[in-house]
């Protein structure tokens, strides 16, 4: 750690409470340098926080100099960064069992499955008792509520699944690996479900469709939705077909997962702590990056706007955040900077976790006000670019960070957070506190019971295959031919007047009567022309296709619970 200091920017500490008001800053830190006084101020915060941990000044730790997060800033976002190996998972843990404390719901991606701890008492030990003296910590083993999920039941965990149609075309077609154009053209081919009520469940049904278009009986279709040619139909068949041949099925379908589940607090107002095992899934990076965007997507659409409160509803944490954005197109990228911005005033944390600030877009980095830094590695060219591109995203700091950054041990970080008043605090080397929660994997078994004995489990754990747009079109085919999709007649129509059992019981009476009125109404296609029936659809709760014709930045289908 450098000796040079210099004096930090004029307002790095400003919106800080007071000194005397601190007790973080103590009768005893007035003995302390007089730069690390001043970041030690910058950090003395008069409402609920998180405990970080000490500073770190010439090579020692000054306990009495409390580096703190305050809670009213966490939906102002963040970034936890730095090389493998230097402790970006524990300070996860440390982060969620903080906030589940203090009643705030937490989402984790644990990509290397070594999170599920979080739940059970931490042991104690000799480096665990050293780290907590150094820190003026008051370690006490606990674990926090929680919850275990699994893409797809891949895994252990309750199965989080998705439909085709709530995932939408955009993060489909991330998975997919498609091009612009192509993407463009899955829109369309959404777009021509949504309006023949052609219910896309899962990857069979929208498979289904496609063939369908790109069949001789289906081809006539392709010339009312402008430009999607039947060469590109062809493509996305084949990606789908070839998709679905790794395995990939097991993540769409149903019982559809609500997002809602993760805003649960416990009745003693911890809050739960959602955990998503990726391990079994790391090698398929596109598909596990795009369901935690399409999580995060969920979650705003369905959430009010609540403001500046005074603690977020939800901190989600989005591990190996590069993948997210690796091979992006445009307007996905447009659309992932467009949610993180609008998801703060939802009340919604976002931490994105990876190992270097240039591993995120300038758009979405420049979003997220709290910082914690770990450990760079310099040993290649490109790692010392990676580590001077790291140090002009912080603000001046009385640090050679440069120096800093390549000499911090596990467990240590660089820390620059909001104040209450908004305003970005002081750079601060800082020795992390040590997780209370159990640092490494639960058993197999206990976890196994952890989660066959959740109340989700019954809910979530058996998938489901109702009818949808394959066996309508594979009906329809047999029966009255595709004459009747083509028609625009909506799927109540091709089923002659038996809709799912949601439809029958939100619009009441009896089938012959609803049967005898959906004949004399006129087709899908023109209801969608005029906008006040447009609208009247939109606001429908009973019909699934006002449910699916409305879309999302993300092309994702707007629920309603």
């Amino acid at each position: 750690m450098s000796d040079r200091k210099t004096t930090p920017k004029a307002g790095t500490g400003a919106g800080t409470a007071p000194r005397a008001a601190a007790p973080e800053v103590s009768a005893r830190a007035a003995a302390l340098p007089r730069e690390a006084l001043e970041i030690a101020a910058g950090y003395a915060f008069t409402g609920p926080a998180l405990h970080l941990g000490a500073l770190l000044w010439e090579g020692g730790c000054l306990p009495d100099a409390q580096i703190r997060v305050p809670l009213s800033v966490l939906n102002r976002h963040g970034l936890v960064a730095g090389a493998t190996g230097t402790g970006k998972t524990k300070t996860l843990q440390l982060i969620a069992e903080q906030l589940s404390t203090q009643g705030v719901p937490v989402f984790l991606a644990d990509v290397k499955g070594d999170l599920s701890g979080v739940a059970a008492p931490g042991q104690p030990g000799d480096k665990v008792g050293a780290r907590a003296a150094e820190v003026q910590q008051r370690w006490a083993a606990k674990g926090c509520p929680a919850e275990f999920y699994a893409l797809g039941g891949i895994g252990r965990g309750i199965p989080v699944r998705a439909t085709i149609t709530s995932f939408g075309p955009v993060l489909l077609s991330k998975v997919l690996r498609l091009n612009p154009t192509q993407e463009q053209s899955l829109g369309l081919i959404f777009h021509y479900a949504d309006a023949k009520g052609l219910e896309l469940v899962d990857l069979k049904d929208l498979r289904a469709v496609v063939a369908f278009l790109t069949s001789d009986e289906g081809k006539g279709e392709l010339k009312g939705i402008g430009g999607l040619s039947t060469a590109t139909a062809g493509v996305i068949l084949r990606s789908l077909t070839a998709f679905e041949a790794q395995g990939m099925a097991d993540f769409f379908g149903e019982p559809e997962f609500d997002t809602g589940e993760l805003l649960r607090t416990e009745a003693d107002g911890r809050g739960v702590v959602s955990v998503l095992e990726l391990a079994a899934v790391q090698d398929r990076p596109q598909l596990f990056s795009t369901f935690l965007m399409w999580l995060l997507a969920d979650l705003f659409h369905d959430l009010p706007e609540v403001g500046d409160a005074d603690r977020p509803k939800l901190v989600f944490f989005f591990d190996e955040a590069h993948l997210l954005f690796d091979d992006a197109s445009e307007a996905f990228l447009d659309a992932i900077t467009r949610t993180v911005r609008l998801i703060r005033s939802k009340g919604v944390g976002v931490f994105f976790v990876t190992q270097t600030p240039k591993d995120v877009p300038a758009d979405v980095l420049g979003q997220l006000g709290n910082r914690i830094q770990h450990a760079l590695r310099a040993f290649t060219p490109d790692d010392q670019k990676a580590l001077k591109a790291t140090v002009k995203t912080f603000p001046n700091s009385a640090y050679d960070l440069e120096e800093l950054l390549t000499g911090l041990g596990t467990g240590e970080a660089v820390v620059t957070v909001l104040s209450e008043k908004g305003a970005p605090t002081p750079v601060a080397a800082t020795r992390l506190r040590a997780p209370e929660s159990l640092m490494g994997p639960l058993d197999a078994a206990e976890l196994e019971r952890a989660v066959t004995s959740s109340a989700l489990y019954g809910r979530y754990a058996q998938a489901v295959d109702r009818e949808s747009a394959y066996e309508r079109l594979q009906a329809s085919r047999g029966g009255k031919g595709p004459d009747e999709i083509r028609s625009g007649k909506g799927p109540d129509e091709i089923r002659g007047g038996k809709g799912p059992d949601e439809i029958r019981e939100a619009v009441g009476g009896d089938g012959e009567h609803r049967a005898r009125q959906r004949k004399e109404q006129p087709s899908v296609v023109e209801q969608v022309v005029g906008s006040g029936v447009f609208k009247s659809l939109a606001r429908s709760i009973g019909t699934q296709i006002g449910r699916e014709i409305t879309r999302s930045v993300f092309g994702t289908a707007r629920r309603r619970r």
